[in-house]
């Protein structure tokens, strides 16, 4: 694997402050293709311990769950619709207010659900429900340390694989206004693995998050951080030396998109969101699986979801993030 983005290297000579601030990554570039079970790669066939069972999730999950409406509620609110498409075309002031008896009235009859299916005329809501004896695992990645020197690999391990349950989750342990797939991360010893069979095919999952197999590209490359990720003068050297070399910092030198190890995460649509390890620690970018560069993969807004891990210890229980 050879390093590239010389571009980085160069903004790395002129402002050398900035090293402090650079990490080492791989971009995964993923293409479609067939993988064997012994390989880096998205999907398809794992590698699996031969005396250890395939591992099931056994939720909550998030079930859709349909209401139907009474009559009377449905026309209460037909009228009410009526009545806001009058003030509409009459001009009122605010007709594009929902004044306050029409708020509590739409209130007490959605009773909490967060959608109106206006034709079925029913309340949808989310519930949460387990799972006996469980939803199978999906595998979703497994790399081989060679293809991915950059991590931080515990001793005698050699492959990491990353397994999810694809159905929706919320409100994980420890992961506050989270919504997506429960996710697990397992370092393994190649000896001690076996290319698996019959692995249990999980019933009605969504379908974005079921990836399709892909192979993999690996390139190694440096990584910088996000503007609100650096001191603001440092920044500003950054941006200044971008913009003298005709491209721009956050599109070019930071926060690399794509399928990425290590590295740093983008805030392309929120500020900085702190995220933090139950000990305290500043967690570190893990993983990042970008739906972006795959059209059947959703993983929230047809975005990132990104794995962070304890830098004090391997062991504390990931935190998940979807941008």
């Amino acid at each position: 694997m050879t390093a590239v983005n010389p571009t980085v290297e160069a903004l790395l000579a002129g402002i050398p402050a900035l090293a402090a601030h650079a990490r080492k990554a791989v971009l995964l570039r993923p293409r479609a293709g067939e993988p064997s079970p012994d390989a880096s790669h998205i999907g398809g066939p794992m590698l699996w311990p031969g005396d250890e069972e395939w591992p099931r999730c056994q939720g909550p999950h998030m079930v859709e769950v349909r209401e139907k409406l009474s009559d009377a509620d449905r026309e209460t609110l037909q009228r009410i619709d009526r009545d806001w498409r009058a003030r509409r075309a009459g001009k009122v002031h605010d007709a594009y207010e929902v004044i306050r008896e029409e708020a509590e009235i739409r209130s007490r009859i959605m009773d909490g659900a967060g959608v109106l299916d206006k034709v079925t005329w029913e309340r949808v809501r989310r519930v949460p429900v387990s799972s006996v004896p469980g939803v199978p695992l999906i595998g979703v990645l497994q790399l081989l340390k060679q293809d991915v020197p950059v991590a931080d690999w515990p001793e005698g391990m050699d492959v990491l694989q990353v397994l999810w349950c694809p159905k929706e989750h919320s409100e994980l342990p420890g992961q506050a206004h989270y919504w997506g797939p429960a996710v697990e991360v397992h370092y393994r010893s190649a000896a001690s693995l076996a290319a698996v069979r019959d692995v249990p095919v999980p019933v009605d999952a969504v379908a974005s998050y079921v990836p399709r197999p892909c192979l993999l590209d690996p390139v190694e490359v440096t990584d910088l951080p996000a503007q609100d990720e650096l001191p603001g003068e440092l920044f500003g050297e950054a941006e200044a030396w971008a913009e003298e070399h005709g491209i721009e910092y956050h599109r070019t030198l930071a926060c690399l998109e794509g399928w990425k190890a290590g590295g740093w995460p983008s805030w392309h649509l929120t500020d900085l969101v702190p995220i933090d390890c139950a000990c305290g620690a500043k967690a570190r970018l893990f993983l990042t699986v970008d739906s972006g560069r795959d059209p059947d993969l959703n993983v929230g807004r047809f975005g990132e979801l990104r794995i962070f891990t304890c830098p004090v210890d391997a062991s504390h229980p990931l935190r998940l993030n979807i941008q």
